[in-house]
């Protein structure tokens, strides 16, 4: 398997999850700088987390004109799988890879904590290693996480089974104080139609070895080197 970390001007868990695909693949991931308009062929596309450009007009807005982003388009379509996080969720929807927007924390602070997931949706290259109904610990830490949709697309990503992760309690109840950014119907990560673009808030490469406190984050790129290999 191979995979690629695009790195923008910003980006502070490149690192992380170079990492994270390392101990998975047992070899390493191109990374690749946002500025070039192509890149070798790769069976997996992950963009990381971080303040791409500052995050000075929306967050995501100015990386999703960047000129790699054409190509990830484009292969996104052919059906390679891409792998947003965080930042990188942010730059999907503003790309038009999928739906929705991003919005302020609906308490208007930065979040940066541990939260649990409930996985909604484990038939994907992304999700396989979890089961359905299973709920993760896995960290946040973003400003802009508000996942926002009107209520007629929030119904086709229910009805299409394109929401991966929702905020819950560490028993799978869907609280409101679970939520930690006010997202509806507390979306924490969501696909496209297809199924082969995935975007979340959490940060699952943040959570994937033992000396970082825990490993529910590590069975996403496990199941990602056995799905693609």
């Amino acid at each position: 398997m191979k995979a690629c970390v695009i790195v923008f001007p910003g980006s502070n868990c490149d690192r992380d999850l170079q990492v994270a695909l390392r101990n998975a693949m047992g070899s390493e991931p191109e990374m690749v700088w946002h500025g070039d308009s192509s890149f070798c062929e790769v069976d997996l596309i992950t963009v990381p987390g971080g303040f791409s450009y500052g995050d000075y007009l929306r967050a995501g807005a100015m990386a999703a004109k960047s000129p790699v982003m054409r190509e990830i388009i484009s292969r996104a379509k052919k059906g390679v799988p891409v792998l947003g996080i965080c930042n990188g969720f942010q730059v999907l929807t503003e790309s038009g890879l999928l739906p929705g927007a991003l919005m302020r924390n609906a308490n208007l602070k930065y979040v940066c904590k541990d939260v649990h997931l409930k996985v909604e949706a484990s038939d994907t290259p992304f999700t396989q290693g979890y089961s359905n109904g299973g709920v993760l610990r896995i960290p946040v830490a973003h400003h802009d996480g508000n996942y926002f949709a009107n209520d007629g697309l929030l119904d086709e990503l229910e009805s299409n089974s394109q929401i991966a992760f929702r905020y819950s309690d560490s028993d799978g109840e869907l609280t409101e104080d679970a939520n930690p950014n006010g997202s509806l119907r507390n979306i924490a990560g969501i696909l496209n139609r297809e199924r082969n673009v995935l975007g979340m808030m959490p940060h699952p490469e943040r959570l994937a070895d033992p000396t970082l406190g825990g490993t529910d984050g590590k069975a996403m790129f496990s199941g990602l080197v056995e799905a693609l290999s």
